[in-house]
């Protein structure tokens, strides 16, 4: 039997994810926001340690995604390569070094789900929309560029969970900030065996790794940002209590390896 991921297969073609490297472009909304500083502290893994330079520092991502295998066979079958996300990342630091860490994202295809949970986010099934941009600048399709307003809806289990617009005002010199640090993310698989179920099979801190990274010009402006409560989510304690900037660009990356930063299985 054969595959990267289950299903196992005799040619390994059923498994819900192929094995890398991984290719993705997408168009994002980054909105900078601050959260309380406790409840940010409260949902950092173990090992990083709360950010006091600028407590509170968070940032919410909407992201519309297309992603494929070396060779592009998905982008013939775009069920396959098109998904949409939606995530909040909180500021920490780790070993002296700034970083970020995602400790709540939702995304509304099986396989991103799948992909995100081997690489160390917490994916969960949502419904995600975003205003898109065809480049015509119609009545429909708003142009990117000063006075187009660009929206971001997440709904999970039938309630709205985060809103967000962005007015675009003009280019940005720096891009977003509060997601700018390095990426690191908690990836746990527990056990069901009798006598096991606090002692996960994986417990670690990895770091995300890319290559061949190419941004567009990143536009900012305005932004609204609100979040919902529900009865089987924890986000909203980390609703914002400030608003910063919000930016629109597209952003392409590929990934095929990660690094471990700490393997709490084995005491390091």
């Amino acid at each position: 039997m054969k595959g990267f991921s289950l299903p196992l297969s005799p040619d390994g073609s059923a498994g819900l994810v192929p094995p890398p490297p991984w290719h993705y472009v997408g168009d994002f909304l980054v909105i900078d926001y601050w959260a309380d500083p406790a409840a940010c502290a409260a949902v950092l893994p173990e090992g990083i340690e709360p950010f006091t330079e600028d407590p509170g520092r968070a940032a919410v991502i909407f992201a519309d995604w297309q992603s494929c295998t070396t060779g592009g066979a998905e982008l013939l079958d775009p069920a396959r390569s098109q998904y949409k996300e939606a995530f909040i990342v909180v500021t920490g630091v780790l070993d002296g070094e700034v970083v970020t860490t995602c400790p709540y994202i939702w995304v509304d295809r099986d396989f991103a789900l799948v992909r995100g949970w081997i690489q160390g986010f917490p994916k969960k099934l949502g419904s995600v929309w975003m205003t898109r941009s065809f480049g015509l600048g119609t009545p429909a399709d708003p142009a990117i560029g000063p006075g187009s307003v660009f929206g971001g809806t997440l709904a999970a289990n039938d309630r709205r969970l985060i809103e967000t617009t962005v007015a675009l005002t003009g280019e940005s010199a720096d891009g977003p900030v509060h997601n700018a640090p390095p990426l690191v993310n908690r990836r746990h698989f527990p056990r069901l065996a009798q006598g096991h179920h606090d002692d996960p099979a994986v417990h670690e801190l990895v770091r995300a790794k890319s290559f061949d990274r190419s941004i567009s010009t990143i536009w900012e402006g305005d932004a609204t940002l609100s979040f919902g409560d529900a009865p089987n989510e924890e986000h909203i304690a980390l609703a914002p209590v400030r608003v910063g900037k919000g930016h629109r660009f597209t952003f392409a990356y590929s990934v095929d390896d990660l690094e471990t930063v700490r393997d709490y299985t084995a005491g390091a």
